[in-house]
Protein backbone atom coordinates (compact mmCIF):
# COMPACT_ATOMS: atom_id res chain seq x y z
CA UNK A 1 0.00 0.00 0.00
CA UNK A 2 1.11 3.24 -0.75
CA UNK A 3 0.30 6.56 1.02
CA UNK A 4 0.96 9.95 -0.12
CA UNK A 5 2.18 12.36 2.33
CA UNK A 6 2.11 16.23 2.07
CA UNK A 7 5.33 17.25 4.08
CA UNK A 8 4.73 21.08 4.19
CA UNK A 9 1.62 20.50 5.64
CA UNK A 10 0.69 21.38 9.56
CA UNK A 11 3.05 23.73 12.08
CA UNK A 12 5.69 21.94 12.79
CA UNK A 13 6.60 20.54 8.96
CA UNK A 14 8.58 19.46 7.82
CA UNK A 15 9.69 17.42 10.90
CA UNK A 16 6.44 16.18 12.37
CA UNK A 17 5.16 14.24 8.96
CA UNK A 18 8.44 13.24 8.72
CA UNK A 19 8.57 11.75 12.26
CA UNK A 20 5.14 10.47 11.23
CA UNK A 21 6.46 8.56 8.37
CA UNK A 22 9.12 7.10 10.54
CA UNK A 23 6.50 6.09 12.94
CA UNK A 24 3.94 4.44 10.12
CA UNK A 25 6.71 2.84 8.29
CA UNK A 26 8.04 1.46 11.55
CA UNK A 27 4.28 -0.07 12.00
CA UNK A 28 3.22 -0.93 9.23
CA UNK A 29 5.94 -3.35 7.05
CA UNK A 30 4.25 -2.91 3.39
CA UNK A 31 3.48 0.08 3.79
CA UNK A 32 5.28 2.69 1.24
CA UNK A 33 4.82 6.60 1.56
CA UNK A 34 5.54 9.16 -1.09
CA UNK A 35 6.52 12.06 1.26
CA UNK A 36 6.17 14.99 -0.97
CA UNK A 37 7.07 18.59 -0.87
CA UNK A 38 10.49 21.40 -1.02
CA UNK A 39 13.58 18.78 -1.40
CA UNK A 40 15.92 21.52 -0.29
CA UNK A 41 13.79 21.52 2.92
CA UNK A 42 12.55 18.40 3.53
CA UNK A 43 15.65 15.80 2.32
CA UNK A 44 17.81 17.28 5.31
CA UNK A 45 15.07 16.67 7.85
CA UNK A 46 14.78 13.04 6.10
CA UNK A 47 18.71 11.94 6.62
CA UNK A 48 18.18 13.42 10.37
CA UNK A 49 15.29 11.45 11.44
CA UNK A 50 15.47 8.51 9.72
CA UNK A 51 19.33 8.26 10.63
CA UNK A 52 20.24 4.57 11.57
CA UNK A 53 16.78 3.36 9.82
CA UNK A 54 18.35 2.67 6.37
CA UNK A 55 15.73 -0.02 5.79
CA UNK A 56 12.79 1.62 6.64
CA UNK A 57 14.00 4.39 4.41
CA UNK A 58 14.46 2.44 1.59
CA UNK A 59 10.08 2.27 1.58
CA UNK A 60 10.33 6.63 1.28
CA UNK A 61 10.25 8.17 -1.69
CA UNK A 62 10.79 11.75 -1.61
CA UNK A 63 9.09 13.80 -4.33
CA UNK A 64 9.83 17.03 -5.50
CA UNK A 65 6.93 19.56 -4.91
CA UNK A 66 8.69 23.12 -5.06
CA UNK A 67 5.57 25.02 -4.04
CA UNK A 68 3.72 25.23 -0.77
CA UNK A 69 0.12 26.20 -0.08
CA UNK A 70 -0.56 28.45 2.80
CA UNK A 71 -3.33 29.31 4.94
CA UNK A 72 -3.08 32.80 3.81
CA UNK A 73 -3.92 31.93 0.34
CA UNK A 74 -7.18 31.54 -1.14
CA UNK A 75 -8.03 27.48 -1.27
CA UNK A 76 -9.31 27.60 -5.11
CA UNK A 77 -6.99 29.60 -6.63
CA UNK A 78 -3.82 28.19 -4.99
CA UNK A 79 -5.06 24.72 -5.98
CA UNK A 80 -5.72 26.29 -9.53
CA UNK A 81 -2.56 27.56 -9.36
CA UNK A 82 -0.02 25.74 -7.64
CA UNK A 83 0.46 22.85 -9.61
CA UNK A 84 3.58 21.86 -8.32
CA UNK A 85 2.27 21.40 -4.66
CA UNK A 86 2.36 18.73 -2.66
CA UNK A 87 -1.66 18.90 -2.12
CA UNK A 88 -2.26 19.03 -5.81
CA UNK A 89 0.43 16.52 -6.84
CA UNK A 90 -1.30 14.12 -4.32
CA UNK A 91 -4.72 14.86 -4.92
CA UNK A 92 -4.18 14.33 -9.10
CA UNK A 93 -2.20 10.50 -7.99
CA UNK A 94 -5.01 9.35 -5.96
CA UNK A 95 -7.51 9.88 -8.85
CA UNK A 96 -5.13 8.21 -11.41
CA UNK A 97 -4.44 5.27 -8.81
CA UNK A 98 -0.57 5.52 -8.39
CA UNK A 99 -1.24 5.88 -4.60
CA UNK A 100 -4.32 4.81 -2.03
CA UNK A 101 -4.73 7.51 -0.09
CA UNK A 102 -3.87 11.30 1.06
CA UNK A 103 -2.85 12.78 3.97
CA UNK A 104 -1.85 16.12 4.92
CA UNK A 105 -2.02 19.15 7.98
CA UNK A 106 -1.85 21.65 5.65
CA UNK A 107 -4.87 24.30 4.69
CA UNK A 108 -8.04 22.60 4.86
CA UNK A 109 -9.30 25.31 2.69
CA UNK A 110 -6.71 23.62 -0.03
CA UNK A 111 -7.58 19.89 0.71
CA UNK A 112 -11.04 20.55 0.20
CA UNK A 113 -10.60 22.46 -2.94
CA UNK A 114 -8.22 20.04 -3.90
CA UNK A 115 -10.63 17.15 -3.06
CA UNK A 116 -13.42 18.58 -5.05
CA UNK A 117 -11.50 20.01 -8.37
CA UNK A 118 -8.74 18.03 -8.81
CA UNK A 119 -9.78 14.53 -7.27
CA UNK A 120 -13.55 14.82 -7.74
CA UNK A 121 -16.99 13.95 -5.99
CA UNK A 122 -18.64 10.36 -5.73
CA UNK A 123 -21.55 10.71 -7.67
CA UNK A 124 -24.66 11.48 -5.83
CA UNK A 125 -23.02 13.72 -3.40
CA UNK A 126 -23.81 17.50 -3.93
CA UNK A 127 -20.95 18.51 -1.17
CA UNK A 128 -17.96 16.43 1.04
CA UNK A 129 -17.77 17.25 4.73
CA UNK A 130 -14.83 16.98 7.17
CA UNK A 131 -15.61 14.39 10.14
CA UNK A 132 -13.72 14.00 12.70
CA UNK A 133 -13.91 11.33 15.72
CA UNK A 134 -14.51 13.08 19.03
CA UNK A 135 -15.05 11.02 22.44
CA UNK A 136 -18.26 10.66 24.02
CA UNK A 137 -17.16 8.59 27.62
CA UNK A 138 -17.48 5.20 25.91
CA UNK A 139 -15.98 5.51 22.80
CA UNK A 140 -15.98 7.65 20.06
CA UNK A 141 -18.97 9.60 17.90
CA UNK A 142 -18.34 11.12 14.18
CA UNK A 143 -19.51 14.53 13.81
CA UNK A 144 -20.25 15.81 10.28
CA UNK A 145 -19.61 17.75 9.18
CA UNK A 146 -17.20 19.98 11.13
CA UNK A 147 -16.29 23.16 8.84
CA UNK A 148 -16.53 22.06 4.93
CA UNK A 149 -19.51 23.48 4.36
CA UNK A 150 -20.68 26.60 6.25
CA UNK A 151 -23.94 27.18 4.41
CA UNK A 152 -26.11 23.73 3.87
CA UNK A 153 -29.15 22.75 2.76
CA UNK A 154 -31.17 19.75 3.96
CA UNK A 155 -30.08 17.46 1.32
CA UNK A 156 -26.59 18.26 1.94
CA UNK A 157 -26.91 16.61 5.35
CA UNK A 158 -29.14 13.95 4.47
CA UNK A 159 -26.35 13.00 2.39
CA UNK A 160 -23.51 13.65 4.94
CA UNK A 161 -25.64 11.24 7.50
CA UNK A 162 -25.36 8.02 4.88
CA UNK A 163 -21.43 8.81 4.20
CA UNK A 164 -21.20 8.83 8.18
CA UNK A 165 -23.36 5.96 8.22
CA UNK A 166 -20.68 4.07 6.12
CA UNK A 167 -18.04 5.17 8.04
CA UNK A 168 -18.93 3.85 11.31
CA UNK A 169 -19.95 0.93 9.68
CA UNK A 170 -16.55 0.27 8.01
CA UNK A 171 -13.96 1.62 10.65
CA UNK A 172 -15.81 1.47 13.77
CA UNK A 173 -17.38 -2.00 13.17
CA UNK A 174 -21.18 -0.77 14.01
CA UNK A 175 -23.73 -2.60 12.13
CA UNK A 176 -26.86 0.21 12.47
CA UNK A 177 -25.20 3.46 13.73
CA UNK A 178 -27.18 5.71 14.96
CA UNK A 179 -27.79 9.11 13.48
CA UNK A 180 -29.13 12.24 15.65
CA UNK A 181 -29.18 15.45 14.20
CA UNK A 182 -27.86 18.09 15.90
CA UNK A 183 -31.16 20.79 17.00
CA UNK A 184 -31.86 23.00 20.20
CA UNK A 185 -34.34 20.70 21.09
CA UNK A 186 -35.60 17.34 21.36
CA UNK A 187 -38.78 17.60 19.30
CA UNK A 188 -39.57 17.69 15.75
CA UNK A 189 -40.64 20.45 15.52
CA UNK A 190 -38.18 22.72 17.23
CA UNK A 191 -35.21 24.35 15.25
CA UNK A 192 -34.65 26.02 11.62
CA UNK A 193 -35.99 25.69 8.19
CA UNK A 194 -32.71 23.60 7.64
CA UNK A 195 -32.78 21.18 11.10
CA UNK A 196 -36.71 20.75 10.33
CA UNK A 197 -36.50 19.55 6.75
CA UNK A 198 -33.36 17.82 7.65
CA UNK A 199 -35.34 15.64 10.26
CA UNK A 200 -37.93 14.89 7.57
CA UNK A 201 -35.22 13.55 5.20
CA UNK A 202 -33.78 11.48 7.92
CA UNK A 203 -36.54 10.14 9.41
CA UNK A 204 -37.89 8.77 5.74
CA UNK A 205 -34.79 7.39 4.94
CA UNK A 206 -35.73 3.36 5.72
CA UNK A 207 -31.87 3.13 5.73
CA UNK A 208 -30.62 4.83 8.74
CA UNK A 209 -31.20 4.54 12.30
CA UNK A 210 -32.35 8.08 13.10
CA UNK A 211 -32.69 8.55 16.93
CA UNK A 212 -33.83 12.04 16.09
CA UNK A 213 -32.46 15.51 17.68
CA UNK A 214 -29.43 15.60 19.71
CA UNK A 215 -29.69 18.79 21.88
CA UNK A 216 -25.60 19.92 22.44
CA UNK A 217 -25.26 18.83 26.15
CA UNK A 218 -26.45 15.33 24.84
CA UNK A 219 -24.00 15.04 22.12
CA UNK A 220 -21.09 13.63 24.60
CA UNK A 221 -23.34 11.56 26.56
CA UNK A 222 -23.15 8.41 23.87
CA UNK A 223 -26.75 9.12 22.50
CA UNK A 224 -25.58 8.67 18.64
CA UNK A 225 -22.78 7.21 16.64
CA UNK A 226 -22.70 10.03 13.98
CA UNK A 227 -23.80 13.67 15.10
CA UNK A 228 -25.24 15.65 11.60
CA UNK A 229 -24.95 19.31 11.20
CA UNK A 230 -23.89 21.89 8.72
CA UNK A 231 -20.15 23.29 8.56
CA UNK A 232 -20.78 26.44 10.80
CA UNK A 233 -22.18 24.44 13.96
CA UNK A 234 -19.92 21.65 13.75
CA UNK A 235 -16.74 24.01 13.42
CA UNK A 236 -18.27 25.60 16.70
CA UNK A 237 -18.78 22.48 18.51
CA UNK A 238 -15.10 21.00 17.68
CA UNK A 239 -13.33 23.74 18.81
CA UNK A 240 -15.62 24.30 22.27
CA UNK A 241 -15.30 21.03 23.12
CA UNK A 242 -10.71 21.04 22.40
CA UNK A 243 -11.50 24.41 24.24
CA UNK A 244 -13.30 22.82 27.35
CA UNK A 245 -11.10 19.85 27.48
CA UNK A 246 -7.95 22.38 27.73
CA UNK A 247 -9.63 23.87 30.75
CA UNK A 248 -10.74 21.48 32.49
CA UNK A 249 -6.77 19.88 32.71
CA UNK A 250 -5.62 23.52 33.82
CA UNK A 251 -7.90 23.74 36.42
CA UNK A 252 -7.83 20.12 37.41
CA UNK A 253 -3.60 20.19 37.49
CA UNK A 254 -3.74 23.45 39.35
CA UNK A 255 -6.39 22.15 41.89
CA UNK A 256 -3.50 19.07 42.41
CA UNK A 257 -0.49 21.58 42.75
CA UNK A 258 -2.84 23.68 45.59
CA UNK A 259 -1.38 21.80 48.63
CA UNK A 260 0.21 19.16 50.12
CA UNK A 261 -2.99 16.82 50.50
CA UNK A 262 -3.69 16.84 46.97
CA UNK A 263 -0.50 16.40 45.55
CA UNK A 264 -0.29 13.19 47.39
CA UNK A 265 -3.63 12.37 46.13
CA UNK A 266 -2.82 13.46 41.98
CA UNK A 267 -0.04 11.37 42.51
CA UNK A 268 -1.88 8.09 43.63
CA UNK A 269 -4.32 9.23 40.80
CA UNK A 270 -1.59 10.05 37.99
CA UNK A 271 -2.15 6.53 36.01
CA UNK A 272 -6.25 7.68 35.73
CA UNK A 273 -5.35 11.12 34.45
CA UNK A 274 -2.91 10.09 31.58
CA UNK A 275 -6.05 7.55 30.57
CA UNK A 276 -8.24 10.29 30.52
CA UNK A 277 -5.66 12.54 28.61
CA UNK A 278 -5.33 9.69 26.19
CA UNK A 279 -8.93 9.64 25.62
CA UNK A 280 -9.53 13.04 24.87
CA UNK A 281 -6.27 13.67 22.92
CA UNK A 282 -7.10 14.35 19.01
CA UNK A 283 -3.43 12.82 18.13
CA UNK A 284 -4.66 9.11 19.13
CA UNK A 285 -7.18 9.71 15.95
CA UNK A 286 -5.07 11.44 13.64
CA UNK A 287 -7.54 13.60 12.14
CA UNK A 288 -10.38 14.08 10.28
CA UNK A 289 -12.08 12.17 6.73
CA UNK A 290 -12.63 14.52 4.04
CA UNK A 291 -15.98 12.03 2.97
CA UNK A 292 -17.79 12.54 -0.64
CA UNK A 293 -14.33 12.64 -2.71
CA UNK A 294 -13.21 9.82 -4.80
CA UNK A 295 -10.72 8.37 -3.06
CA UNK A 296 -8.99 8.17 0.72
CA UNK A 297 -8.52 12.00 2.37
CA UNK A 298 -7.43 12.41 5.57
CA UNK A 299 -6.76 15.67 7.14
CA UNK A 300 -5.00 15.89 10.36
CA UNK A 301 -4.86 18.90 12.30
CA UNK A 302 -3.25 21.77 11.73
CA UNK A 303 -0.30 21.39 15.06
CA UNK A 304 -0.41 17.80 14.74
CA UNK A 305 3.08 16.41 16.13
CA UNK A 306 4.59 13.21 14.49
CA UNK A 307 2.45 10.29 16.27
CA UNK A 308 -0.82 12.38 15.33
CA UNK A 309 0.49 12.34 11.46
CA UNK A 310 1.67 8.74 12.03
CA UNK A 311 -2.17 7.73 13.66
CA UNK A 312 -4.00 10.07 10.50
CA UNK A 313 -1.91 7.30 7.61
CA UNK A 314 -3.11 4.61 9.94
CA UNK A 315 -6.35 5.70 9.49
CA UNK A 316 -5.91 6.41 5.83
CA UNK A 317 -4.63 2.40 5.84
CA UNK A 318 -8.24 1.36 7.13
CA UNK A 319 -10.19 3.55 5.09
CA UNK A 320 -8.29 2.19 2.35
CA UNK A 321 -8.68 -1.57 3.37
CA UNK A 322 -12.18 -1.12 4.27
CA UNK A 323 -13.04 0.18 0.64
CA UNK A 324 -14.60 2.61 2.58
CA UNK A 325 -15.46 4.94 -0.93
CA UNK A 326 -16.47 1.91 -2.80
CA UNK A 327 -19.53 1.59 0.57
CA UNK A 328 -20.18 4.99 0.41
CA UNK A 329 -20.93 4.81 -3.42
CA UNK A 330 -23.41 1.72 -2.73
CA UNK A 331 -25.19 3.48 -0.45
CA UNK A 332 -25.97 5.93 -2.24
CA UNK A 333 -27.08 3.70 -5.10
CA UNK A 334 -29.32 1.77 -2.73
CA UNK A 335 -30.54 4.96 -1.42
CA UNK A 336 -31.57 6.16 -5.38
CA UNK A 337 -32.45 3.18 -6.33
CA UNK A 338 -35.21 2.84 -3.32
CA UNK A 339 -36.19 6.11 -3.92
CA UNK A 340 -36.95 5.22 -7.62
CA UNK A 341 -38.90 1.96 -6.89
CA UNK A 342 -41.09 4.36 -3.89
CA UNK A 343 -42.18 6.50 -6.56
CA UNK A 344 -42.69 4.14 -9.44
Amino acid sequence: MKIYLDAMGGDFAPKAPVEGALEALTNYSDLIIELAGPLAEVQPVVEEVFQGNEALKERLVLTDCPEVITNCESPVMAVRHKKQSAIVDGMLKLRDGQVDAFVSAGSTGAVLAGGMFRLGRIPGIDRPALAPLLPNGKDFFLLIDCGANVDCKPEYLHQFAQMGNAYMQTMRNIATPRIGLVNNGAEAEKGCTLTKETFQLLQADGKLNFVGNVEAREITHDVADVIVCDGFVGNVILKFMEGVVETLMDMIKGEIYADTRSKIGGLLAKPAFKRVKKKTDYTEVGGAPLLGVRGNVVKAHGSSNGHALACAIRQAIQMTEGELVRKIENQLVSAETETVSEQI
